[in-house]
């Protein structure tokens, strides 16, 4: 079943008489789902406005349409959404609201925040087919609780998203990449280092065969120096060049996991204390991809085996993205909050129709 307009979103979940598979362009097939599909495909940009750098539209408006919309008034989501599609071998066109629903942040979460630290207001239907708005179109709206955040990262399990509304930012006109020449396990402590320092940076990760990996975006003649700065900072950890010209591709690459892709066995996503990271990488034994100063761990593993416990003790949450492995998806919650999370569902979805199952 497939929805163009709230209305029709609102009666459809009124009428189930049984749990429903909410999906948006179908490219984040993450934890385990039943019932009947219902596409949310409520598209389109209701509101822009570049000098309020605001933007409303319909959440299943395609990412790509959005991006492009913003850069040609030299403006970008803050929290630069990674496309999970390909790594996870699944087909189609990423929306804005499977961004939101999945609460997806790539490189820049370090320096703009999360996706649900730009979000202003959503609308959505619950469970009982009820239309809510929360938050508005500006960012002083300050009224009433934040659903939005809360909506952010739920995965569909309080309510179906129908619009969603964002702050913006303008477009850094130049970037370059600190390439340094390091294994994997010592990477965090050179991007430490250079998160650290106060030369603004916007992206530190390490990836396969290039190495750890340091972003400078802004002013063409601000990033030169800066890079130059990065680069003096962290030659005392190993070899170090800069990148410019081929700066976006290895922090598209590092943001979608594309490495990973078309690769057999099980794909984890940890978070983790980033100081931690060397010990659990250590533990892991397997290919790796890092992010957030290695706060973020892609791990490709052998089919069937729990990265949980290889990566244990740690403090963080770790996810089953793509694979056959057994046991939870996502991160078993602690009692006290798994009992906060069931009240919230019963709220929210007192007949318990919505992504039944899908976190767990």
């Amino acid at each position: 079943m497939k929805v163009t307009t709230e209305a029709q979103l609102a009666e459809a979940i009124r009428d189930a008489q049984g749990p429903l598979s909410i999906t948006g362009g179908g490219t984040r097939p993450v934890g385990r789902s039943f019932g009947t599909p219902l596409e949310i495909a409520i598209a389109g940009i209701s509101l822009y406005e570049p000098g309020a750098l605001t933007m409303v539209a319909g959440a299943g408006t395609p990412l790509a349409e959005i991006e492009a919309a913003l850069a040609a008034e030299g403006q970008r989501l803050p929290f630069e959404p990674a496309l999970w599609g390909p790594v996870l071998g699944a087909a189609g066109a990423s929306t804005i609201g499977g961004v939101v629903a999945a609460n997806v942040s790539g490189p820049r979460r370090i320096q703009a925040g999360a996706c649900r630290d730009s979000l202003i207001g959503v609308r959505f239907v619950d469970g009982r087919g009820d239309a809510i708005k929360s938050g508005g179109r500006v960012m002083k709206n300050v009224t009433g609780y934040d659903l939005a955040r809360l909506l952010a990262g739920s995965w569909g399990t309080l309510g179906a998203l129908s619009e969603v509304a964002f702050k913006l930012l303008p477009a850094a006109p130049a970037q370059a990449t600190v390439v340094l020449d390091l294994p994997a396990g010592a990477a965090p402590t050179a991007l430490a280092a250079a998160l650290a320092s106060p030369y603004d940076v916007s992206g530190a990760g390490w990836l396969p065969g290039t190495g750890a990996i340091v972003r400078l975006e802004g002013l063409a003649a601000s990033v030169r120096y800066r890079a130059a700065q990065v680069r003096m900072l962290l030659e005392r950890f190993g070899p170090a060049r800069i990148e410019e010209d081929g700066s976006a591709a290895l922090w598209q690459a590092l943001r979608d996991v594309t490495p990973f892709v078309g690769r057999d066995g099980d794909l984890w996503r940890l978070s983790v204390k980033p100081g931690d990271a060397p010990g659990i990488i250590a533990r892991l034994g397997c290919e790796v991809v890092l992010d957030w100063g290695g706060g973020l761990i892609w791990a490709l593993m052998p089919e069937g085996t729990d990265a949980r416990a290889q990566a244990s003790p740690y403090t963080g949450h770790a996810s089953l993205m793509r694979g056959a492995a057994e046991g939870a998806v996502f991160q078993p919650e602690p009692a006290p909050v798994a009992a906060l999370s069931a009240g919230l569902r019963a709220q929210f979805d007192p007949r318990g129709i919505l992504n039944p199952g899908r976190m767990s």
